[in-house]
């Protein structure tokens, strides 16, 4: 197999990816974009977009991911179906395995592979999603006004996500597994103030009920054994994201959780001529329109990174040739 060598490879197709795709494509960077393995990004599993700026009726994410798509593509991005499974970051060009078989050689590399959320694995989850389920109260929150809904978590994003939900719904249950929190003391204390929100201690859901949306949600305490029937139309995962950075662990710095470290106020990593977009490198807002605006930090970069390579390329020549 003869390795490819590409100028700008973007791994991931979320809007980050698309919107690097878009600006890298305008700027004549030739990009190739790996879609991954969920073409779109988490924004395939959302209903409806109703707060990225520029939809005055909303739009469903699966629709919104296709517009980019089109829109990357109409500037003569590359865009394939495929999935990177290795990358070697030691040398230079960098080396990028996809599908297991192909390998590319890329003068530059943006990661927008994003993060997944983390689930329960309970019965009712899955078929439920997008139909009261949800792992993202900012994004489908306001949906659920003056209903009745459950959080799952004990971190700061389960206590951001109930309290949040307290300003929009009637009453919001936080089920807790453990009789403590995680979640830092002034989340806590916001939590415990709210008067609309219950924190139900050593509880854990074990099925959500409903055909056509939720309708009930059946939790157990898991000191007595007990079990109730909780009236609810919207169930919020909030335990927390993983990003899907692996194949980049042993070059990339990452924090604890996996998340790529970039240099503030820039989309570069700790090696030259990779840059992170998108929710594979943040953890703090994780929206659309964040990841769209980083997504074209990495494509400016990028296009900087080339330039002064290209410069320092020519400069070598001519003092190799004197």
């Amino acid at each position: 197999m003869i390795p490819e060598k590409i100028d700008c490879l973007i791994i991931g197709s979320g809007p980050a990816g698309y919107t690097a795709a878009i600006y890298a494509s305008r700027a004549g960077l030739n990009p190739v974009l790996y879609q991954g393995a969920q073409p779109g990004g988490q924004l395939t599993i959302t209903t409806e977009v109703d707060n990225y700026p520029g939809y005055p009726d909303g739009i469903s994410g699966p629709e919104m991911m296709i517009n980019f798509e089109k829109q990357a593509k109409r500037f003569g991005t590359d865009i394939r179906y495929g999935m990177a499974t290795a990358v070697d970051f030691t040398g230079y060009p960098h080396k990028v395995t996809i599908d297991g078989k192909k390998e590319i050689l890329a003068d530059s590399v943006i990661i927008s592979t994003g993060a997944s959320a983390k689930w329960l694995g309970i019965d009712g989850e899955e078929r439920l999603n997008g139909r009261g389920v949800s792992a993202c109260a900012v994004c489908d929150g306001f949906f659920f006004r003056g209903q009745d809904v459950v959080v799952v978590g004990a971190g700061d994003t389960a206590a951001e996500e109930a309290s949040y939900l307290a300003k929009l719904c009637r009453k919001v249950y936080l089920l807790v597994r453990r009789d403590e929190m995680r979640a830092s003391k002034i989340m806590q204390k916001r939590v415990e103030m709210l008067p609309n929100i219950e924190i139900l201690w050593n509880t854990e859901t074990v099925q959500l009920n409903g055909e056509e949306g939720l309708e009930s949600v059946v939790v157990k305490n898991n000191k007595t054994g007990e079990e109730t029937v909780l009236d609810a139309t919207g169930f919020f995962v909030a335990i927390g994201h993983k990003p899907n950075t692996d194949i980049f662990k042993g070059y990339i710095d990452m924090d604890e959780t996996g998340y790529i470290k970039t240099i503030k106020g820039t989309s570069h990593t700790n090696i030259k001529g990779v840059f992170a977009c998108g929710d594979a490198q943040d953890n703090v807002y994780r929206q659309a329109v964040t990841a769209a605006g980083t997504g074209c930090m990495a494509a400016l970069d990028a296009e900087r990174f080339l330039m002064e390579h290209e410069v320092e390329a020519i400069e070598e020549e001519i003092t190799h040739s004197h």
